[in-house]
């Protein structure tokens, strides 16, 4: 196993298993915690999530979550990846709840709302292309239009286009990945996405 601190922060909400096993398949150890000692103390962070906004803010808040984060994004400048809900919880709001976000970045989470006679269906689930819209470490040695795997019924608006990091088409044209400085946030599930996914996450785990 390769020695670094990585922590996939615990708040009761998360496919964290897949993550686990799949940072295990490259050869990386992880620690699954809740303890703001042990997070603040990373080398890297995931936030992962499924399921509800305002549920998960509330469990972050519940288990004193906010500063440590604040502190390792901000301050620690720990390299930060936000997973699915997890990359929403790092948004100013989000349309699903009324609670605020962590803010990391400086962002909002819209519903994904079409007409009654749409062949659309919410949640966006499935394969899907990115259009990356800037060049990052995130995404060496992938593809232009690479394909990962969502599942998600709201989605994000960045308010900086800079921090844009790459987009999908699902009946509009919306935010797909983010990035400002050491806070990375993608909306597909990296730990489903075969070797796209593995691709990112080795990305992420040897180049920041």
């Amino acid at each position: 196993m390769q020695d670094q601190n990585i922590v996939i922060i615990d708040y009761g909400m998360g496919n964290i298993g897949s993550i686990v096993n799949m940072l295990k398949y490259l050869g990386f150890k992880s620690t699954v915690s809740s303890d703001k000692g042990i997070i603040s103390k990373a080398d890297k962070i995931i936030l992962p999530g499924v399921g509800h906004f305002d549920h998960a803010i509330k469990n972050i808040d519940k288990l004193f979550l906010r500063d440590v984060i604040n502190e390792s994004a901000f301050i620690r400048k720990t390299p930060f990846l936000g997973i699915c809900l997890g990359m929403q919880l790092m948004c100013n709001s989000s349309e699903e709840g009324v609670l605020p976000g962590l803010s990391l970045i400086d962002a909002s989470v819209n519903k994904f709302v079409f007409p009654l006679d749409t062949k659309l269906k919410v949640p966006h689930m499935g394969w899907n292309y990115i259009e990356i819209c800037k060049k990052s470490r995130i995404f060496d040695s992938l593809d232009e239009k690479s394909r990962f795997y969502f599942v998600h019924s709201y989605y994000v608006k960045c308010q900086n286009e800079i921090d844009i990091l790459s987009k999908t088409t699902f009946g509009v044209n919306y935010v797909s990945s983010f990035e400002k400085d050491n806070i990375i946030g993608v909306q597909f599930h990296p730990e489903k996405s075969h070797r796209f996914g593995i691709t990112l996450f080795k990305n992420f785990l040897e180049r920041y």
